[in-house]
């Protein structure tokens, strides 16, 4: 009879294996350290060029776009600033006050702060005209002084709007949740006969 042997398996490859010394001790790869220092490195650069890049823009483009939407007209300016700030205030409030909630996992919360970012944007691109040092932005406050009057008044107030409504829609659905829970924790201790 011939006898069979199984193929040999695979060794599982182990990514610590480079860094551990046959006798147990930690021996450093610096050639891997070396690679991953300089992928940050490169990450790192590449990030700042394009925060320089988008501050040069961004500021002049986002009162351009403002400025076409409004046209000179100040009550125009003053009624969209209010819903901008409104709008892409409360949201954010929103989204990062489900981060906040009981029971969720980083995932989720990461999840919840992303979408509170993304939702800032409007309001964050007015902050960058307004406090911004650079060319862009000050170019960017000339337009909106020109173009869309009564636009940053506007924004600030909707944004307190906004996030004072936020803030009470969250406390008042903690309320709720809060009165639910102990409903059910009553009905349980009281069942009806």
């Amino acid at each position: 009879m011939a006898h069979f042997e199984d193929p040999p398996r695979p060794v599982p490859v182990d990514p610590v294996a480079p860094m551990v010394a046959k006798e147990g001790k930690k021996k450093i790869d610096w050639a891997h350290v070396g690679r991953r220092a300089l992928w940050v490195l490169v990450l790192v650069v590449l990030a700042w060029l394009l925060v320089l890049l988008l501050a040069a823009f961004l500021p002049r483009w986002w009162a351009q776009v403002i400025g076409n939407a409004v046209d000179g007209s100040f009550s125009a300016g003053a009624w969209w600033g209010l819903m901008i700030g409104a709008v892409f205030t409360g949201l954010p409030v929103a989204a990062a006050a489900q981060a906040v909630l009981p029971g969720r996992g980083p995932r989720i919360r990461a999840t919840w702060l992303v979408v509170a970012l993304v939702l800032a944007i409007p309001n964050l691109l007015t902050l960058a005209v307004v406090l911004g040092t650079n060319e862009a932005a000050h170019a960017g406050e000339r337009i909106l002084d020109v173009d869309a009057p009564a636009f940053r008044g506007g924004t600030a107030w909707g944004a307190v709007l906004g996030a004072v409504l936020a803030i009470a829609v969250v406390v008042l659905g903690a309320l709720y949740r809060r009165r639910g829970r102990r409903l059910r924790e009553l009905q349980k201790q009281h069942p009806k006969a």
